[in-house]
């Protein structure tokens, strides 16, 4: 099984979720990392948690995430398995966003330090 290095990320997350037809609010883009997807059914969005939102919006947190060391090839395989599969063992939920370079694996804050304990006896490494 791959080994894989991980980077605590600093800031709390959180995961909006918003109509399909709604625009992308301006508090959307706040934090070191920021996603947006639209689908048919959502407008999906992962940010930072301290920002102010309406209390209407549906969303889950707080979130803390760790970054895979990049840039990953697209030719690699079984990368989010091998850092998946620990987690769900340890029945440790997780929220996976991907980019061209690499992987970012979002945790419950409350699972946070278990999961990095489970990754690390997984054999991968967690840095600051």
């Amino acid at each position: 099984m791959m080994r894989w290095t991980l980077e605590i990320v600093p800031e709390t997350f959180a995961i909006y979720r918003l109509p399909p037809g709604a625009e992308v609010p301006q508090w959307a883009t706040t934090g070191s990392i920021w996603s947006i997807t639209r689908t048919a059914d959502e407008l999906s969005v992962v940010c930072q948690a301290q920002v102010s939102v309406a209390a209407a919006i549906l969303r889950e947190a707080p979130w803390r995430c760790l970054k895979v060391q990049g840039p990953l090839a697209f030719t690699l395989t079984g990368v989010v398995a091998a850092l998946t599969q620990p987690l769900a063992t340890a029945s440790i939920s997780v929220f996976i966003l991907s980019t061209f370079d690499t992987d970012y694996l979002f945790i419950k804050a409350g699972d946070f330090p278990r999961a990095i304990k489970e990754l690390v006896g997984a054999g991968h490494e967690v840095v600051p």
